[in-house]
């Protein structure tokens, strides 16, 4: 039975009255920037690894755009759907549609609104098969894993997290036009990414996943448990970064550096193992973020050396 205070929970609290500058930037704050941050992140540099070199800037521009305005849309839903457990979290109680900035119909609208005209501009930019996954991406995020794995299943983010390694696909058709192993590879590296990437914030706020009922791994099984999910995660993660060198055709810039950053992954998950604090899990979290960054800059850099 599902926490007595989800049945309020999504009834906003009104922070308000709100100016307009607040509105706005409630409406911004919808689209959690930065998340669309990092998988702008992924998108660009494997532009340039289907190109063999520059893209077209004016291509790159028009991608960013389109891919900017799915993943907003998407996670624009995605806190209409989750007001109520966003209520219940001390991580998330004040997210715009929690303080009321503005109604769940008004936020739904500005997400379907900016889905639409993600997928108009990327099939009038760049092509239709970019526009076709950029838009299956947010059907994903919202359908199977929001409306369906997150309250559900353990395996929620793990599944779910496959919306979030599709800007991989989609900055590659952007240049060719169509798909092949190197992008499915790369999808598959950020899809094997995201499961330790998020346990280990999780690891922090799992007493918040408790309260809100969301059988997040960590708040539903051992934190030993979790860390060993967390490793098998890392070891196939950075063995498909490996097997992107040569499917891919990179050099040694690349090679090096996934060798070095996966190492160094594999040393703070190891960390975690030993002590599974928040202090080591949000190194990890931390970490993670900047290990994918500098993996899609190596890729940019070997492409162009």
């Amino acid at each position: 039975m599902r926490h007595d205070s989800l049945r309020t929970a999504g009834a906003p609290t009104v922070d308000g009255p709100f100016s307009r500058r607040q509105k706005v930037a409630g409406y911004v704050a919808l689209t959690k920037p930065r998340i669309i941050e990092l998988l702008l992140v992924t998108t660009v540099p494997t532009m340039f690894v289907a190109e063999g070199g520059m893209p077209s800037v004016w291509l790159m521009v028009a991608t960013v755009v389109g891919g900017t305005l799915a993943a907003g849309g998407a996670n624009a839903v995605n806190m209409v759907v989750d007001r109520d457990i966003d209520a219940l979290m001390e991580r998330t109680m004040h997210r715009p549609l929690v303080r009321g900035v503005m109604t769940p119909r008004a936020a739904l609208v500005f997400a379907v609104v900016i889905e639409v005209v993600a997928f108009v501009w990327l099939f009038a930019t760049v092509n239709l098969l970019s526009a076709v996954l950029a838009v299956s991406a947010t059907f994903f995020y919202v359908f199977v894993y929001t409306l369906w794995l997150k309250r559900t299943s353990t395996q929620n983010i793990v599944i779910g997290g496959a919306a979030g390694a599709v800007p991989v696909l989609v900055g590659w058709s952007a240049v060719t036009g169509t798909l092949g192993w190197a992008p499915v590879v790369l999808f598959l590296v950020i899809f094997f990414w995201t499961p330790p990437h998020f346990w280990a914030l999780a690891i922090k706020y799992r007493d918040d996943y408790s309260t809100a009922e969301v059988p997040m791994l960590p708040s539903v099984t051992s934190l030993g448990e979790t860390v060993r999910k967390m490793a098998l995660y890392t070891v196939v993660l950075v063995a498909l970064t490996l097997v992107f060198s040569p499917v891919a055709g990179m050099g040694w810039v690349y090679l090096g550096s996934a060798l070095v950053l996966g190492l160094a992954f594999g040393v703070l998950v190891e960390a975690v193992r030993r002590d599974p604090g928040e202090r080591t899990a949000m190194r990890l979290f931390s970490w993670s973020i900047t290990y994918v960054t500098l993996l899609f800059a190596a890729m940019v850099v070997d492409v162009l050396v």
